[in-house]
Formats: C-alpha cells, structure tokens, sequence
C-alpha cells in the first residue's frame, strides 16, 4: 500500500505541475474560466498556475510534502469558484461538452481527499 501511495503522490505531483505550467502555455483558457466578480484575472491566473506548479514540486520534497499538500487543498477550494463559472457559462467553452463541465466538480472532492491523504 505504501508504494501504492507514493506512486500516487508523484502522479498527483506531476498532474499540478503540468497544470501549472498550461496556465501559461495557454493563459487565454484560464482567463476566461474567472467569475467576472474576482478583480485581477491576468495575475491571478498567473499566481495561481505558479501555486500549482510549485506546490507540485513540493509534495515530492519530504521535508515539505506536508505543508504542500494543505497548500493543493486550499488551492482547490479556492479554485472551485471558476469551475463553477465554467459549468454556469457553457458558452465560453465551445470545446467541452457541457456534461465533462459540470462533472469536473465532483473531481474538486477527489483532489482535495487525495491531497489529504499527504497530510
């Protein structure tokens, strides 16, 4: 179970960063996933894919797996608000089927509890 685990951790790990790293290969998808009632759309994009990929990194460093795995949590929680918008505004996001939009939030639980599983 224990390498079942740490498998994991680096799957989880590698996930974040190479979801860091898009928001700047493509920042324009990301742009347009933010509620219009946040302020800052360009930085916060920015902040948050370096959130994701350091924090990715981290979580396969064992003096600071623990520290990043409550940072992906409250990534995720604090990210929920634009997959939210996403699934309320199908239009923006002609390229998804409106279904895969509103079963990505579901996934928020099973990110968070896989975090978790770090702490």
């Amino acid at each position: 179970m224990e390498t079942v685990k740490l498998v994991l951790q680096y799957v989880l790990a590698l996930l974040m960063v190479a979801a860091g790293l898009n928001h700047f290969r493509n920042p324009k998808f990301y742009l347009r996933m933010m509620p219009p009632y946040l302020p800052w759309h360009g930085p916060l994009v920015f902040w948050s894919g370096v959130a994701e990929a350091l924090l990715g990194v981290l979580l396969v460093v064992p003096q600071t797996s623990r520290l990043a795995a409550w940072g992906l949590i409250a990534l995720f929680v604090a990210v929920f608000p634009a997959n939210l918008y996403m699934s309320m505004n199908p239009e923006r996001f002609k390229k998804l089927h409106p279904a895969l939009l509103w079963l990505r939030l579901p996934f928020q639980a099973v990110f968070i509890l896989w975090a978790w599983w770090y702490t």
